[in-house]
């Protein structure tokens, strides 16, 4: 079977395919590699278009490591017979902790904190003394109630936290569902988990967020108007925001949304960690081993 992934792994990513697939079974083509005779892509985030997959005849499983498949072109693998599948959960642990570290490096002004005890500024400024906050007492939006949602809300009412959420339907949790707008005009933070599709496209509107709220997002940039964004932090109507996802990525320097020094950001690595590696990596195998025994495959997003 040969195996591609769109990706450079490191050292340790290296070793965990090893330890998945065995020596020489997988080939790194890096984001937008050629996908050449390829039967399986392990597919990261590089978009894969179709006129990649019309370019790679034996395709016969695009893999996704993770769970959103907006970079997929599912009309052209589909089209072709190809099964796109994906990994509801495995990430789930990784991206609720991203999602926390984002929110209280907000409140608790952890990137100007940690620059200015570097410079030798040991008197912090009063504006940013008094700008700092905690979780306790604060209620939080969860939009989406799936995995990492969940996980998320359990950690944030441990905190002290008041949990709603938006979602198509009701979830057997103990917190008030509310519709989204009234969600996002209430919660002092609102936090995003559902994927990107074209009805979710621009869904929070951050100027229609409460005034002093942070907007967290380690789903998909598109969720938010990042010009609205933008504004909404300059204008101070946001306390800051955490986004460890951009509508373009990778961002570029030059983005106005860097400018704004209430913003926490990392680059869309909320998901990664060695123990979510390995969970992908043998889900992904396991998934590789069915294709092969010509068994049923495990989450198809796109059927063949």
């Amino acid at each position: 079977m040969r195996i591609v992934i769109d990706t450079h792994p490191g050292a340790g990513f290296q070793a965990q395919i090893l330890a998945a697939f065995g020596p020489g079974a997988v080939t790194a083509i890096g984001p937008g590699g050629a996908l050449g005779e390829a039967e399986v892509l392990l597919h990261v985030l590089h978009p894969v278009s179709a006129a990649a997959i019309a370019a790679a005849p034996h395709l016969r499983l695009i893999q996704k490591l993770g769970v959103g498949v907006n970079t997929v072109a599912l009309d052209a693998a589909a089209a072709r017979g190809i099964a796109v599948c994906n990994m509801p959960d495995v990430n789930a642990q990784a991206v609720a902790e991203s999602a926390l570290a984002l929110l209280l490096a907000v409140l608790r002004r952890t990137v100007a904190l940690d620059a200015a005890t570097r410079a030798g500024e040991w008197a912090v400024p009063d504006h940013v003394l008094g700008d700092l906050g905690e979780v306790a007492g604060r209620t939080v939006g969860l939009v989406g109630m799936g995995a990492s949602a969940s996980r998320l809300a359990r950690a944030l009412a441990a905190l002290g936290a008041q949990i709603v959420y938006a979602a198509r339907s009701d979830h057997d949790v103990p917190y008030r569902r509310l519709p989204l707008d009234t969600l996002v005009a209430e919660a002092d933070v609102v936090s995003l988990h559902v994927p990107l599709t074209p009805e979710t496209r621009h869904m929070v509107d951050p100027l229609a967020m409460k005034r002093g709220a942070v907007l967290v997002n380690v789903a998909r940039g598109g969720l938010v108007d990042e010009a609205r964004l933008a504004r909404a932090l300059a204008s101070g109507h946001l306390r800051g925001a955490g986004l460890d996802v951009f509508a373009t990525e990778p961002v570029s320097p030059d983005d106005p949304l860097l400018a704004a020094p209430n913003l926490v950001v990392s680059p869309h690595v909320a998901w990664q960690t060695p123990e979510t590696l390995a969970r992908s990596l043998a889900a992904a195998a396991e998934n590789v081993r069915r294709l092969e025994a010509g068994a049923p495959l495990l989450n198809v997003v796109a059927p063949a």
